[in-house]
C-alpha cells in the first residue's frame, strides 16, 4: 500500500460504507463542496482547500456522516467509517497543545478515525505529537514504529525523524488500506 501523497493544505475525507455520490452529495448539502473527490479500494474521499474551507467544519462533518444524523439514511448502526486528514500545520494555539481540547477553526487534528458519530482516534502527526492523542486504534503500530512510548530512540538516534509526520501518515495508510492517490 503506498502512503496517500496529500498537497499542502488540504483536507481530505476518506469514507468507507457509503457511495461517492452520496458522500459528495452530503458535503454539498451542508455547504462544503469538494475541490476534487474519488474512489479506490473501497475508500471514497474528498478533498477542500484549507485557505477556502473551514478546516473544524470538514472535520466535524467527517465524524457526523457516521452517525445517528444519518442512520434513516445509511441504517442503524451507521456503517460509515470515515478517516479525515489534514496537511495544514499543526496549531500552535495555545489550547491546540491539549489533545483533548479542541483546536481552533483553521487547525483541526491531522488525523481523525471516525465511526458511529464519535471520533475513536486522533492526533496531530510529527516531531512527537502522536504522544498527545485521544484513542489508542493505532498504538501499537506507533509503538512498534518508535513514535511514541518510553522507548521512542529514534527522535535522539536519527535527527530529523518523522518531523513531517510521513513515517505516521504511512502508517495510517496501511492500518486503513488508503488509497494511494488524492
Amino acid at each position: 500500500m503506498s502512503t496517500p501523497l496529500l498537497p499542502p493544505d488540504t483536507f481530505v475525507t476518506y469514507a468507507r460504507g457509503i457511495d461517492l455520490p452520496t458522500f459528495s452529495g452530503i458535503c454539498a448539502d451542508v455547504g462544503l463542496p469538494a475541490r476534487t473527490e474519488g474512489a479506490a479500494d473501497g475508500w471514497v474521499w474528498v478533498t477542500h482547500d484549507a485557505a477556502t474551507s473551514n478546516g473544524g467544519a470538514v472535520a466535524d462533518q467527517a465524524g457526523f456522516v457516521t452517525g445517528f444524523r444519518y442512520e434513516e439514511r445509511f441504517g442503524s448502526p451507521n456503517p460509515v467509517e470515515t478517516v479525515f486528514l489534514a496537511s495544514t500545520p499543526a496549531c500552535e494555539c495555545p489550547h491546540g497543545q491539549n489533545y483533548m481540547v479542541p483546536h481552533c477553526e483553521a487547525h483541526p487534528f491531522h488525523f481523525i478515525h471516525s465511526r458511529r458519530g464519535f471520533s475513536t482516534t486522533y492526533f496531530n502527526m510529527g516531531r512527537r505529537r502522536e504522544s498527545r492523542r485521544s484513542g489508542d486504534l493505532l498504538v501499537r503500530e506507533l509503538l512498534a514504529a518508535g513514535i511514541v512510548g518510553r522507548e521512542t530512540s529514534r527522535y535522539e538516534t536519527e535527527p530529523g525523524f518523522n518531523e513531517d509526520g510521513a513515517v505516521t501518515l504511512r502508517l495510517i495508510a496501511d492500518r486503513f488500506g488508503l488509497p494511494g492517490t488524492v
